[in-house]
């Protein structure tokens, strides 16, 4: 039996989330276009006959003050020390920058470090090229081009991960692919549906708050969540004339949910503001970003 924790690092909008959801086979990360999605670790676990890769998605990387930002940073960081690898995720459509080959010469010299050249299907190839003669130039580390989105050379890349396992036990059942409860999973698709249809200055400053999360005995599940906000100018935005775009929110996140529990759900969203949540360590304590000791 082999196995081992991936972390999944990389920039923001690299496209860590698509490849986590293409590997395990399920959606255990939300994605969208916008950068910083992710404000957790997520783990998403892909099990084998003979052996099991628990991955851990994190947030991009970025330099930000508030506390928010700086649980982030620690979700990272601590991602990487905790894991027995280092998978990182490069958008192969844009230059490669200097932060991430100075991030990967100190990483691939204290443990396995794979780099997925991601994005390949719409990157130009002597570009993409040209990024993998400078990656080279790092000692201990493997280079796998692929397309999480198109799920392009995946088989590859599994390969070489596995490569990198070593003896061990499973660590999770065999029909576990996250680690994370539904009341989570269910906020994080509120927020899923919300950066869909927001406006671009307002999702970063948004957080869900599940408020009730209950199955009747009729077998319907009730979610009751709370849709925080920083300023008062954007309440009336996220619930759009006549309160439809957060219908539309609603609507799009009550379908996914029903995937998600097997079984019909009643949602019903509301729009609080809480200016400066994202500096508030009691709010951002409520909506699960504390520090885990």
């Amino acid at each position: 039996m082999k196995s081992g924790f991936i972390a999944i690092l990389g920039l923001p909008n690299a496209g860590k989330s698509t490849l986590i959801n293409a590997l395990v086979g399920e959606k255990v990360s939300i994605v969208s276009w916008r950068p910083q999605t992710t404000r957790d670790k997520i783990v998403g676990i892909m099990n084998g006959e003979d052996y099991q890769i628990v991955f851990i998605d994190t947030p991009g990387m970025h330099a930000g003050t508030s506390r928010l930002s700086k649980y982030m940073a620690d979700e990272v960081s601590s991602a990487k020390n905790d894991s027995d690898g280092v998978l990182y995720v490069i958008d192969a459509s844009k230059p490669l920058d200097k932060d991430s080959l100075e991030f990967l010469e100190k990483t691939a010299a204290t443990r396995s470090t794979v780099v997925a050249l991601n994005k390949m299907d719409i990157a130009d190839k002597a570009f993409a090229m040209e990024s993998v003669k400078r990656l080279s130039a790092i000692k201990n580390i493997e280079i796998v081009p692929i397309s999480a989105e198109k799920k392009e050379n995946l088989d590859e890349l599994v390969s070489v991960l596995r490569a990198t396992l070593k003896d061990g036990v499973r660590y999770y059942p065999e029909d576990m692919y996250t680690d994370k409860p539904l009341r989570f999973m269910a906020a994080e698709i509120v927020r899923e549906k919300a950066l869909k249809f927001l406006l671009a200055e307002i999702p970063h400053g948004i957080g869900v708050e599940i408020k009730k999360f209950d199955v009747g005995e009729d077998g319907i599940t009730r979610i009751e969540a709370d849709v925080i906000c920083e300023k008062e100018t954007h309440k009336p935005i996220i619930i759009g004339k006549g309160g439809e775009t957060l219908k539309k929110i609603s609507v799009a996140a009550r379908k996914e949910l029903e995937t998600l529990v097997d079984g019909q759900v009643f949602l019903r969203l509301y729009v609080k503001v809480k200016s400066g949540w994202k500096d508030n360590a009691a709010i951002l304590d409520l909506l699960g970003y504390v520090k885990k000791e």
